[in-house]
């Protein structure tokens, strides 16, 4: 009798808790609904790597949020790297990993396996999981319909590519037919040699040539802050002219310099806004596309 009447009060509990569960969702779906309605229909390049990479938890709720955005009518474009994996496979073929200014020193032997794993593994396993969440995607990189071209950034980097002309034909193409394209930053020069490219210069040069609404770089920091150590310092917004005087100044510095540097380039060709954001935390993407407040670093004009 005791234990039936404890467990009539578990069941009521769990109802309630089901019931309030219930209310949080449809509190924050109808929340969203002003920026599903502003966004729908418009085009959000997304870098994708590295930090948000790195566990197979991490990386299905990403591709789950991506392929979220997808269904309610924005139009995701996925533009990735894949550092860890490049490292394991030249690990396991006995090639050493080098690296220039942050830029992976890349010769002949070091490009195929880039190319290999870029396009084949990574890419192909990113596809794999846009189906498996329930979305469509095409895997294509930098080669295919002359997406990417470009030459040799130096010489001292070997096959390590400048972005020079970008045709996102095969992109429109497939967005327009309800896909997701997911893009590995592999170009080719004119001699159809194929160049390593950083995926956030890719990214952003994708973006412009779009005109994409939104431009995110998916990172392993919190966004822009005045102290990289210290997350409480982060910047929610800058405008172009307070990130040029915020470099001058060296409170931004290091490694964070290229990616706000690809963030303003994007924005002066087109890009209505650039977001750095940071790929570890879970569904910092919906979180800084749906919400006022957002989760990183916004760059406007």
């Amino acid at each position: 009798m005791y234990l039936y009447g404890f467990f009539q009060v578990l069941v009521r509990a769990a109802n309630a808790g089901q019931e309030a569960e219930n209310q949080i969702r449809v509190k924050v779906l109808s929340e969203a609904l002003p920026y599903l309605q502003r966004f729908a229909g418009q085009t959000v390049v997304v870098k994708y790597g590295g930090a948000a990479m790195k566990s197979e938890e991490l990386k299905a709720a990403v591709i789950r949020d991506v392929v979220l955005l997808s269904t309610v009518g924005i139009r995701p474009v996925l533009v990735h790297g894949g550092g860890p994996e490049i490292n394991a496979m030249l690990e396991k073929v006995g090639i050493e990993a080098k690296f220039l200014n942050g830029l992976r020193v890349t010769d002949a032997a070091t490009m195929e396996i880039v190319e290999q794993v870029l396009t084949g593994k990574v890419n192909k396993s990113i596809v794999s999981l846009i189906s498996c969440a329930g979305g469509k995607a095409v895997g294509i990189c930098g080669k295919d319909g002359n997406l990417l071209r470009g030459e040799i950034k130096s010489e001292e980097l070997g096959f390590v590519g400048r972005v020079t002309k970008v045709d996102t034909t095969v992109i429109k193409n497939l967005v327009n037919g309800g896909y997701i394209p997911v893009v590995a930053t592999v170009a080719m020069d004119k001699n159809g040699q194929a160049l390593n490219v950083n995926a956030d210069t890719a990214a952003g040069a994708i973006a412009a040539t779009l005109g994409a609404e939104k431009l995110i770089l998916m990172t392993d920091v919190p966004g822009v802050c005045t102290d990289k150590d210290d997350p409480s310092t982060l910047i929610r917004e800058l405008t172009m002219a307070e990130t040029e005087a915020s470099i001058a100044a060296g409170s931004i510095a290091g490694g964070m310099i290229p990616k706000v540097q690809c963030c303003t380039t994007a924005v002066n060709n087109g890009v209505k806004s650039a977001h750095i954001i940071d790929g570890r935390a879970k569904h910092s993407l919906l979180l800084e596309i749906l919400t006022d407040q957002g989760v990183g670093t916004v760059i406007t004009n």
